[in-house]
């Protein structure tokens, strides 16, 4: 019986876990914790969740598991008592410009469900509405009249401009017709003039009366039939009423789509705007992002596209200025308009051409596209995504100007439920559309069709609220979500299916929450768990672990340090343990000092009526030679200021030669700029996108690896240069696996299996590079080493050991040098940027910008970055740092806080100054946690 209450996991020796045993209680919330690198995620993740992932995959048939993701059975003896598992990481943020919010909670489907079926069509220029009619509502609606009224029942067939009518008199007089309703008057067919405006035949004259009703319908329907879907009634001797089958436009005759779901889908072409695609933004070239400097010449690099001498475009324009007679090494402004509007524009005038190499030539005659439109080509037909990337550079992206940025055409953004389109709801903040569904009122069937959607969308608009995301808007883009947004959406998802006896495995879920969001976010975990679920949640947040039900504490170090069960149990159990680390930062035995005095500034940079997604002209004064913080609640607008304006504008006054290329349409001025010799950001997104790029060869310590073992006897001996150490190209690399150490081999319906290359045993290069040796190591074992051990054994060398001792000082001492970039999580891709810019000697004043640091940090770790930040900041340099940890916080010099809130209610500045200044001032989220720690 026991087993049902417990996970029980025996001996678990994945990646640096040594042989781990442990028992997790099922429904409850239960907090694994410890330094960063010690463990936890090889245990939640790698062990726990891949092994439940694998074992409900392999219930299925072979046919359904070919198309799932395939896992690798975990080195574990035994797992019993477990679950189905879902994980719920920060990885998966989509990249597709099509993505929004709206479709991944999938709420933008069901509204568009809702609009197909409850929506009213209006006519996009008159505003009318459109409706379609069966034969038998046409006849309730011509029955509502008095008694006796006369009917004529007609059947259009031309209107429009005057149009001979002979043919077609004799054609219905054939059919037996004998009236027709032409220019306005009911005419005998015989007396039709040869011209008319419009026609209509007059199938049948009828007078209102009881038992009318069949004749009604059957003239009805052969109006219908004869005219193509149209029946125009007479009424009385003036009155023309107009029914339809289909969807016409009263003003313009159009027919329109009948309304379907595709009808509101921007990824349909349907739907979708025909301008811009459904994207909502037009890419542009921009002449003057081309151009960097009109005072020197194209040869010196007037034109940044046409800066490559040996390109194919920069040969064509060499010959159209031979033939133009006009001398390219003049500066581009004194060059004749005539010749610059062939080179952006083209021109219709055939060109000879002719180019020569050592091995070729030849020559050919054309007429000149112009720079413009051959890059458009370009643009449009590559496959490189690195071609493309470049070529954005010159491109100016714009809200597309037929939907102005709304992504639908103009039938499906005429439809509404009460007087809003689909398009002005999805503007909407999430909270603001939340209390506009909630009011919706319809009458009629439309109000029975609509009941199960409205609630659908209901229910799911207040999950995204309880998980504190209701300052985003619907058709928020997918791509410009943070990690910890897209998980919490995800989270959202995951309770709005109300599963039970499930395994919810969460990477961090605080991360990018201000301490006010955090309280949401816990309560969502427990409703998660009072349904019936384990969740198993990697955390370093300590509201969470104080609202845990058990704490799971690893370590005691990092890496080959770590991988052991140091504490276990609820907070008191956990407390009392002494060899815990996060025990002695719980109970405050251990902590972050607050610096005995903050800086004063003599600097500052000013930045006047920032205004960018939903910041309102705010101006700041940033300090310049401390740490400076950026805080306020999720969403409140803290990203826009900082990435959005506030470097480009910086990066714009350093880099003097190019001022178009960042765009200050975002903001007033700015001063103060020129206390700055450089910027650099630091963010989290990966080192690198393949595994072979790793910490070694990020922070060019591999180079000097190389070096070194080229310089030995024995290399000098073979001739060995630096490129044989490289396991990116042929010559020193195992060729069997082409230097990635591992052999991936399809197994179809089985997971792929990467087997270690039978050639170099998984050491990447072959027998005679590995016969080098320095200090009795080969290169492959100077990868195999971790950071900390490489800095003792490069101790002499200084500069390796420079890049070495500060990847160990930001904390990263466990990761392996060869450790591939793909594995590495956000916040240790961040960190080894840091580290990299530590390691070299900036020249001059320097502003590093940080965006949430602590990602993935223990308290213990924390307080190592923050003597790295702190000694950058002791070098004369300034750092701004966007950040949510009250530790971080309360040891800046200067703190800007945005909010009120987030979304539309944010982008103000709440409270600026010292930490303590900020604690003081009322309506400030952060201040109320600040006053309890300072």
């Amino acid at each position: 019986m026991s087993n049902n209450k417990f996970i029980d996991i025996h001996k678990a020796r994945v990646h640096n876990l040594k042989s781990v045993s442990i028992k997790i209680p099922k429904n409850t919330i239960t907090v694994v914790t410890g330094p960063s690198g010690s463990g936890k995620s090889s245990l939640a993740f790698d062990t726990i969740y891949v092994e439940g992932q694998r074992r409900y995959i392999e219930s299925l048939s072979s046919y359904a598991r070919q198309f799932l993701g395939q896992y690798q059975p975990p080195e574990v003896e035994s797992i019993t008592g477990l679950s189905p598992a879902i994980a719920i990481d920060q990885k998966s943020s989509s990249r597709n410009p099509r993505s929004t919010v709206g479709t991944i909670t999938e709420i933008y489907d069901y509204m568009r469900v809702l609009f197909a079926r409850a929506g009213t069509l209006y006519d996009p220029t008159s505003g009318k509405e459109i409706r379609r009619y069966t034969p038998t509502q046409i006849v309730r609606e011509l029955l509502k009249n008095p008694e006796k009224t006369k009917l004529h029942i007609m059947a259009p067939i031309i209107s429009g401009k005057k149009v001979s009518l002979k043919t077609e008199v004799t054609k219905y007089q054939t059919m037996g017709f004998v009236r027709a309703y032409i220019d306005g008057e009911v005419i005998p067919l015989d007396d039709a003039p040869a011209k008319a405006d419009s026609f209509d035949i007059v199938i049948d004259r009828v007078l209102l009366k009881d038992g009318i009703e069949k004749r009604l319908t059957d003239s009805v329907e052969h109006a219908l039939k004869l005219s193509n879907g149209i029946v125009n009634i007479l009424v009385g001797d003036d009155e023309v009423l107009s029914f339809s089958e289909k969807n016409i436009s009263p003003t313009s005759g159009e027919i329109y789509p009948d309304l379907e779901p595709r009808l509101f889908s921007f990824n349909s072409p349907l739907g979708a705007c025909d301008t811009c695609n459904g994207i909502g933004q037009k890419k542009d070239f921009e002449l003057n992002l081309m151009i960097t400097d009109e005072n020197i010449s194209i040869l010196d690099g007037a034109i940044k596209p046409l800066s490559k001498k040996n390109s194919f475009l920069f040969k064509m324009v060499q010959s159209i200025a031979n033939t133009e007679k006009v001398d390219l090494s003049k500066p581009l402004k004194s060059l004749p308009k005539s010749f610059t509007k062939i080179l952006f524009e083209g021109s219709k005038k055939e060109y000879k051409y002719k180019f020569s190499s050592d091995s070729s030539y030849y020559e050919f005659s054309k007429s000149f596209p112009g720079i413009t439109s051959w890059f458009e080509r370009k643009y449009l037909e590559s496959t490189s995504e690195k071609v493309r990337k470049d070529l954005e550079e010159f491109m100016n992206i714009k809200k597309c100007s037929s939907c102005n940025g709304l992504r639908l055409n103009e039938i499906a953004l005429s439809t509404r439920i009460l007087k809003k389109n689909i398009m002005d709801l999805s503007e909407m903040d999430i909270q603001s559309a939340y209390d506009f569904f909630k009011s919706v009122t319809l009458k009629g069937e439309k109000k029975v069709i609509a009941e199960k959607l409205l609630k659908e969308i209901e229910n799911r608009l207040l999950f995204l609220i309880n998980v504190g995301l209701d300052y985003l808007t619907i058709n928020r883009s997918a791509s410009t979500l943070s990690g910890g947004e897209s998980q919490r959406i995800r989270l959202a998802t995951q309770i709005g299916s109300a599963l039970s006896g499930v395994l919810y495995v969460l990477d961090e879920p605080s991360i990018g929450l201000h301490q006010r969001d955090n309280d949401r976010l816990i309560e969502t975990l427990k409703s998660l768990r009072d349904l019936g679920n384990t969740v198993l949640v990697v955390e370093h947040d300590e509201d969470t672990m104080r609202e845990a039900d058990y704490i799971i504490d690893i370590g005691p170090g990092a890496g080959v340090h770590g991988g052991e069960i140091v504490a276990e149990g609820n907070l008191d159990q956990i407390l009392k343990n002494k060899k815990s680390i996060t025990a002695k930062f719980l109970s405050g035995e251990l902590g972050i000092e607050i610096p005995s005095e903050r800086k004063s500034f003599k600097n500052f940079i000013e930045l006047k009526k920032a205004k960018h997604n939903n910041l309102k002209e705010v101006s700041i004064k940033l300090p310049l030679g401390g740490l400076v913080c950026i805080t306020g609640v999720s969403g409140s607008g803290k990203s826009s200021l900082v990435h959005e304006v506030l470097v480009p504008a910086i990066k714009t006054n350093i880099v003097k030669t190019n001022r178009s290329l960042y765009r200050r349409s975002n903001y007033h001025s700015i001063i103060g700029a020129d206390h700055l010799k450089s910027i650099i950001e630091l963010d989290q997104s990966p080192i690198g996108r393949t595994p072979n790029s790793n910490p070694a060869t990020y922070s060019g310590l591999f180079d000097e690896v190389r070096k070194l073992y080229a310089q030995t006897s024995e290399s000098q001996v073979r001739g060995y240069k630096q490129g044989r150490f490289s396991f990116n190209v042929k010559g020193g690399r195992c060729e069997e696996c082409e230097g990635n150490g591992v052999k991936k081999i399809e197994m179809h319906f089985l997971p792929d299996v990467y087997i270690t290359c039978s050639e170099c045993q998984g050491s990447r290069y072959n027998n005679e590079t590995l016969s080098v040796l320095y200090k009795g190591k080969n290169i492959a074992d100077i990868l195999n080493m971790s950071i900390e051990e490489a800095s003792e054994f490069f101790q002499n060398h200084k500069k390796m050991n420079r890049i070495l001792s500060t990847m160990v000082s930001v904390g990263l001492g466990y990761i392996k040098l060869g450790q591939s970039a793909t594995t590495l999580s956000g916040g240790e891709a961040q960190r080894l940027k840091l580290s990299k810019e530590l390691s070299k000697t900036t020249k001059g004043h320097c502003l590093y910008v940080l965006d949430e640091p602590t990602t993935g940090l223990h308290f213990q770790d924390i307080k190592i970055l923050l003597e790295a930040v702190h000694s950058l900041v002791d070098q004369g340099h300034s750092v701004l740092i966007i950040e949510h940890n009250l530790d971080v916080i309360k040891t800046a010099d200067y703190i800007i806080d945005l909010g009120p809130e987030g979304g539309t209610k944010g982008g103000q500045i709440i409270a600026e100054g010292t930490p303590e200044q900020v604690a003081k001032t009322k309506g400030s989220y952060t201040g109320k946690y600040l006053k309890r720690l300072l």
